[in-house]
Parts: structure tokens; sequence; C-alpha cells
């Protein structure tokens, strides 16, 4: 009889552990990609060369939508996907936006002397509030913004060819 005793708690050791696999294997609910339905923020942010002056993606530059991507310098996913911004910039010449998040200006020059520069401006962000305004959870993140201001397309991490695509088809493409 006490053998059964000991064989309860290694059995419902043994259940969690298969309960916690279980839910580790399912997708989360929140998608990398995900349609959005909110205003861009309403800050300005200094240019990344030319800090007296700003850009705000509330009134998008332009006349069409426009992609901003988060990214920094330290930032290793941000280094990663930088080819396939470049290859977005090359497809939609002036939409193609950067924000340097906490990132320190000469940094961020120097990261883009080595990987060359696709984005038509940049501006910086070094508190990171402008960041927790477009809801950004980690960079790099990805945000499509119509001519209107309206967040219409949010990517999670670092683009790849799926998600490039997703972000091409929201530009116009």
């Amino acid at each position: 009889m006490k053998r059964w005793l000991l064989v309860i708690p290694v059995a419902l050791l043994l259940g969690l552990g298969v309960l916690g696999a279980y839910q580790l294997m399912q997708p989360d609910d929140e998608s990398f990609v995900a349609k959005a339905d909110r205003s861009a923020p309403e800050r300005a942010f200094p240019l990344l060369d030319a800090p007296e002056q700003e850009i705000s993606f509330a009134t998008p530059p332009g006349d069409g939508p426009v992609m901003v991507n988060l990214f920094a310098s330290w930032c290793a996913p941000c280094r990663a996907e930088h080819g396939d911004i470049t290859a977005l910039a090359e497809t939609f010449p002036g939409q193609v936006y950067g924000l340097a998040y906490k990132d320190a200006p000469e940094a961020t020059r120097a990261f883009l002397e080595e990987l060359g520069n696709p984005f038509e401006q940049i501006g910086v962000d070094p508190s990171g509030q402008g960041g927790l305004d477009f809801g950004l959870t980690g960079v790099p993140e990805t945000f499509v913004i119509s001519a209107d201001g309206q967040i219409i397309l949010h990517v999670r991490g670092p683009l790849d060819v799926e998600r490039s695509q997703q972000v091409a088809e929201a530009l116009g493409g």
C-alpha cells in the first residue's frame, strides 16, 4: 500500500511536465505579424543627421503609406534583417524610414556606414519613450502607417521573406 502512495507524486509531476510541454508547443495567441488599428504616435523625433529638424509619423511624410523600422546598432536581429529592409527600400523608394531606438547617434551612424543606409530619413529615440508610444515590445519591429496616420501593420521581430512580403503588400506592392 505504501508503494502506491509514492507513485502518486511521481505521476502528478509527470502529468505537469506533459502539460507544460504541450503548452510550450502551442503557437502564441499573438502572431509575429498583426494588423493594427490604432493611430501612429503624435511624438516628433529629432532626425539623426539634423537634430534641429524633426519627423512625426502621425502625419507621415509623402502621399502614401510608409514603413517605420525601429532598430538599434546593438541589436543582432536588426543586423540580420538589414538586407530585407534594403530590398524594401529599393522597391518602395521614399517609403522606408528608420527610428534608432535607445542608441547613441555615433553608434547608429557606424552601424549604417557598415551595412548601408536604406532609410529615407532616420529619427532618434534615445529615451525609448517613442518606441513605447508605438507599442514596441522589443527591437527590431516594423510598422506600416497609412497616409492618414493609422498603423495598418505591426511586425514583431526581424523581417524575413514572408514578413517582408506582408510589409510590401501593406505599402502597396
